[in-house]
């Protein structure tokens, strides 16, 4: 085969290789309390609600902590997934998954030592995880207020009287 031979073949027909590799990120990678308080910020900047950490290290060994926040909207919750997923990714952090994207009142954002659920107000309350998860270390943001237990909305204190 001569090179105009040569040349021909590569001209004509594109070959589709594999994509490139991402080049890994070399910096440090974040740990668990660097990553919550990452992923705390990117929340806060998108107005997220009644956000609170949860330190579950001490109770099952899936996650180190639990982020529970509340947004008034599904479309503020997307906002708060988007937010947190681009936060994240620029500290070289990649998300295992994400579940209840779309019109879902909560939307989870695994991060392996961190898992941040995003909710409406009343999925928050129907679902309650810090209930699920009391006796782990807490923390509540000055706003939470209104999700204590002393401060038990309306109709679910009628539910609870109902079914006793």
């Amino acid at each position: 085969m001569t090179d105009k031979d040569v040349s021909k073949v590569k001209r004509k027909g594109t070959f589709k290789s594999a994509p490139l590799p991402v080049e890994a990120h070399t910096g440090v990678v974040l740990a668990g309390d660097e990553l919550v308080k990452v992923a705390v910020a990117a929340l806060e900047d998108v107005k997220a609600q009644d956000i609170q950490v949860i330190d579950v290290r001490e109770k099952q060994s899936i996650t180190d902590y639990m982020i529970i926040a509340t947004g008034t909207s599904n479309r503020q919750i997307g906002a708060m997934l988007d937010k947190v997923r681009e936060a994240v990714k620029a500290q070289g952090v990649k998300p295992l998954g994400e579940e209840g994207k779309g019109d879902s009142d909560w939307v989870l954002l695994d991060m392996d030592d961190v898992i941040v659920h995003m909710m409406t107000a009343s999925a928050r309350q129907f679902y309650d995880l810090e209930r699920l998860w009391a006796g782990a270390e807490q923390s509540r943001s000055a706003s939470a207020a209104h999700h204590s237990p002393e401060n038990t909305h309306e109709h679910f204190t009628k539910l609870n009287k109902d079914q006793q």
